[in-house]
């Protein structure tokens, strides 16, 4: 098995739960707008005009700041609310930013790759994205965290991955592995790139491209295994 020297994290729903990060904001936005019942009652488009939008900025068709505003544009003129998705976006993306919520097993992962060269990849708002990270126990343990806002690069273009190797010194593509949730943009980018990939599939969604991962794990706690090799019992020596 390979040992690895160099894990690339993303963030959102790998080591942090941004599910959870993101209502609790949502929620906290409709609230300040006078709709309590907010979020409830409309998270159903909200997730599908987000995914769209998402996806749009992996492709490269949207810039990140046009779609912090566009996902609430399109909410509130499919329900028809007179607010602001300008103001709105700006106090949803204050709250996103005080929310630190851990993934299961991530602290103790990070904790056990003592040794390796630790890095962050994510596609996100920078201000935001460092908050989270801030507030949270994972802050001190990245080498360097990396944004695609602050890149000009998104995953999985190879401009976001030619920037880390930049700022981690690296010049080798052995030893590297990239770990996210997305296949479409961390297994994807990844891969294009030419380094090792492991999708974390926690809840065993089936994979329905041509993209392959090295490695697929169900909890996070699986890839020290991965990065360390298996341990040896020392009655078996």
């Amino acid at each position: 098995m390979k040992q690895y020297t160099t894990i690339l994290f993303d963030i959102d729903d790998t080591l942090m739960d941004f599910r959870k990060s993101e209502t609790a904001a949502l929620h906290n936005t409709f609230m300040e707008h006078d709709l309590p019942t907010g979020f409830a009652d409309y998270h159903g488009s909200y997730r599908k005009i987000s995914q769209v939008l998402w996806q749009d900025l992996e492709h490269g068709k949207i810039a990140i700041r046009d779609l912090g505003i566009e996902r609430f544009k399109r909410l509130f003129l499919e329900h028809q609310l007179d607010i602001s998705a300008e103001a709105f976006s700006k106090l949803y993306l204050n709250f996103l930013g005080q929310e630190s919520h851990l993934m299961p097993g991530a602290d103790e992962l990070l904790e056990s790759l003592e040794g390796c060269t630790l890095a962050v990849i994510t596609n996100g708002f920078g201000e935001v994205q460092k908050a989270r990270i801030q507030n949270s126990t994972l802050s001190s343990r990245f080498e360097h965290v990396i944004i695609s806002e602050e890149t000009g690069y998104q995953k999985p273009h190879s401009g976001i991955f030619d920037y880390a190797f930049r700022q981690l010194g690296l010049s080798s593509k052995e030893g590297v592995l990239m770990v996210g949730d997305s296949v479409s943009s961390d297994i994807q980018g990844g891969h294009n790139y030419g380094i090792d990939t492991c999708w974390y599939n926690p809840f065993g969604k089936e994979n329905p491209t041509a993209i392959r991962p090295t490695y697929e794990i169900r909890e996070l706690l699986e890839l020290r295994e991965i990065v360390r090799g298996p341990k040896i019992a020392l009655n078996s020596l």
